[in-house]
C-alpha cells in the first residue's frame, strides 16, 4: 500500500513528521511518501481528494467532510496566540477602512479574521510575501501565519490584533484551531486506524527526541535561528498535537459553530474524527 502524506514545508510540520520520514518509526509495510506544499495549495488539492493524508486548514475541512476524516492527532492550535494582523509603526491601529493582505481564502486565519471583523476588506497574497509587503508599504496591513508571528517586530511592524488572543478571550480560554491532519475515508476503517497509529507514533517520537527532530526541522525554518525555531515548534507541536483531548475537540466544534452562527460558513459542521 502506498500512502502520500502531504504537509507544508514549515518547521512545525517537518518536526511532527520527522519520526516517520527519518525511518525512526516503523512503517508497518506501508510505503509512505511525503509531499510538501503551502497550506492553501494543500487545501485546494484536498477538494479533489488528491492525497490519502494531508494537512489542511480547519476552514477548508468544513468543506471536505464528505471525503476526509480528522485524524485524532496532528493539530496546530494557537493557545492564547495565533495569526497576527500587523501594520507599519506609522500605520493604522484598527482595521476600520483597512484592506488586509491574507494568506488564502481557505485558511483558518482568514476565517478567524472574518469572525473578528465580519466586514473586513482583504486581498489575497502568498503567505511568505505578506510581511515584506507590509514592511515595504505595498499593503497597509497583513495577516501573518507561520514564522512571521515571531519576527514581525524585527521588521519594524506593530500588532493590530492577535487572533489567538482574541479567540481565547471570546471563548473563555479555548485554543484557536488552525490546521489539522486529515485522512481519506475511502481507505477503510482498518487502514485508517493503522495509518493513524503510525502518524501518532511519529509525533510522539519527535516530542520524545526534541533536539534530534529540531535539527531536522531547522532546514524548513526560513531563516529562524535555533532558539526561535524551537519556540515556534513548541507553539504548534505539543500535547494538543499528540491528542486533541476534550479541550481541543471542543475548540474545533466551537469554531465551526461560531462560523455558522455568524454566517461565515453556509452549513453547520460537526467535526468527525477517525477512531
Amino acid at each position: 500500500m502506498k500512502i502520500t502524506v502531504a504537509h507544508s514545508p514549515d518547521s512545525d510540520d517537518a518536526f511532527m513528521h520527522y519520526g516517520l520520514s527519518s525511518g525512526k518509526v516503523a512503517n508497518e509495510g506501508i510505503e509512505f511518501s511525503h509531499l510538501l506544499a503551502d497550506i492553501e495549495t494543500l487545501n485546494k488539492a484536498a477538494f479533489e481528494g488528491t492525497y490519502e493524508v494531508s494537512a489542511v486548514s480547519f476552514h477548508a475541512y468544513a468543506h471536505l467532510t464528505d471525503k476526509y476524516l480528522l485524524l485524532p492527532h496532528g493539530s496546530s492550535m494557537g493557545d492564547n496566540y495565533g495569526p497576527i494582523v500587523v501594520a507599519r509603526q506609522d500605520g493604522p491601529s484598527s482595521l476600520d477602512g483597512v484592506t488586509v493582505a491574507i494568506p488564502g481564502l481557505l485558511t483558518t486565519a482568514f476565517l478567524a479574521l472574518q469572525l473578528f471583523k465580519p466586514d473586513v476588506q482583504y486581498t489575497v497574497m502568498p503567505f511568505d510575501q505578506i510581511l515584506e509587503a507590509v514592511r515595504d508599504g505595498q499593503v497597509t496591513a497583513g495577516l501573518l501565519i507561520h514564522e512571521g508571528q515571531l519576527t514581525y517586530g524585527e521588521e519594524g511592524l506593530k500588532k493590530i490584533v492577535d487572533l489567538g488572543e482574541w479567540w481565547n478571550e471570546q471563548t473563555g480560554g479555548l485554543p484557536l484551531p488552525l490546521g489539522g491532519n486529515v485522512i481519506r475515508r475511502d481507505l477503510g476503517p482498518d487502514m485508517v486506524s493503522k495509518v493513524s497509529r503510525i502518524l501518532h507514533d511519529s509525533i510522539a517520537y519527535s516530542l520524545d527526541h526534541r533536539d534530534e527532530a529540531l535539527d531536522y526541522a531547522l532546514q524548513y525554518g526560513r531563516g529562524l535561528d535555533r532558539s526561535k525555531a524551537d519556540k515556534f515548534v513548541g507553539m504548534y507541536v505539543n500535547q494538543l498535537t499528540l491528542d486533541y483531548g476534550e479541550r481541543g475537540r471542543t475548540a474545533v466544534q466551537r469554531l465551526y459553530d461560531e462560523a455558522f452562527t455568524r454566517g461565515v460558513l453556509p452549513t453547520r459542521i460537526v467535526a468527525e474524527f477517525a477512531s
